[in-house]
């Protein structure tokens, strides 16, 4: 089994980063902290490498966390050309494997959508399958996620990514109407053949790690951590 899940979204607010986060604190809390690696290939300005290292990983750097940094929240290709840099994958690549032989779970956050582009080339859906990487969609709780799952399934199958499920997230407070009503399981699932693993709810404070555990909780974590 590969040892690693790359959490992929339908766009740059999807709720990427909350799942990431919730998954680590479930781990952190019921398994041995020091078995889980995290990784975010490429960032583009502040945010998610930062909120790892404060929130879960106080003794790693931020450039083991996020080998590839751009100052400017751009898409990777434009900001580095802002830096007269290139985006170095080699670098991305070669963390990847240092974790996935150090650790026994290896979490990858992308960046923005699986259609947004790492390089001039290449998708994140790209990167996903050629980097054989075990796949889960996160798709916000509002009016046009039908159509966001659908659209990002079918990229996914057409560039050969291997993904296991979809998680719902409620990116604001939401009633089991509006859930029901948005992102209905009974249509979703027919329409892509890819199963919803959960909703993750509105958390008030993503920072409170028993609330992220707990959040995580209600997922079917078996298509998502490996047993243990």
């Amino acid at each position: 089994m590969d040892n690693t899940l790359l959490i992929a979204g339908t766009d740059t607010e999807a709720g990427k980063t909350v799942l990431t986060s919730a998954l680590i604190a479930y781990w952190k809390t019921h398994r041995d902290s020091r078995r889980l690696g995290v990784l975010k290939p490429l960032q583009s300005g502040m945010g998610d490498r930062e909120l790892y290292r404060d929130l879960f990983f106080p003794d790693e750097s931020l450039e083991a966390i996020a080998p590839l940094h751009f100052q400017a929240p751009l898409a990777p290709p434009l900001a580095a050309e802002r830096e007269n840099r290139t985006v170095e994958l080699e670098k991305a690549w070669s963390a990847l494997n240092h974790l996935r032989q150090s650790r026994d779970f290896v979490l990858v956050e992308a960046l923005g959508g699986l259609g947004s582009p790492v390089t001039r080339e290449l998708t994140v859906a790209d990167l996903a399958r050629d980097w054989r990487l075990p796949t889960v969609l996160v798709v916000p709780v509002r009016l046009g996620a039908i159509a966001q799952s659908v659209a990002n399934v079918a990229l996914a199958r057409q560039s050969g990514v291997n993904l296991r499920g979809i998680v719902l997230n409620c990116v604001e407070p939401r009633t089991e109407a509006d859930i029901d009503n948005w992102t209905p399981a009974d249509l979703i699932t027919p329409l892509t053949q890819i199963p919803i693993l959960g909703v993750l709810p509105y958390l008030d404070n993503p920072k409170d790690v028993e609330q992220l555990a707990r959040a995580a909780a209600g997922l079917e974590l078996e298509a998502l951590l490996p047993p243990g």
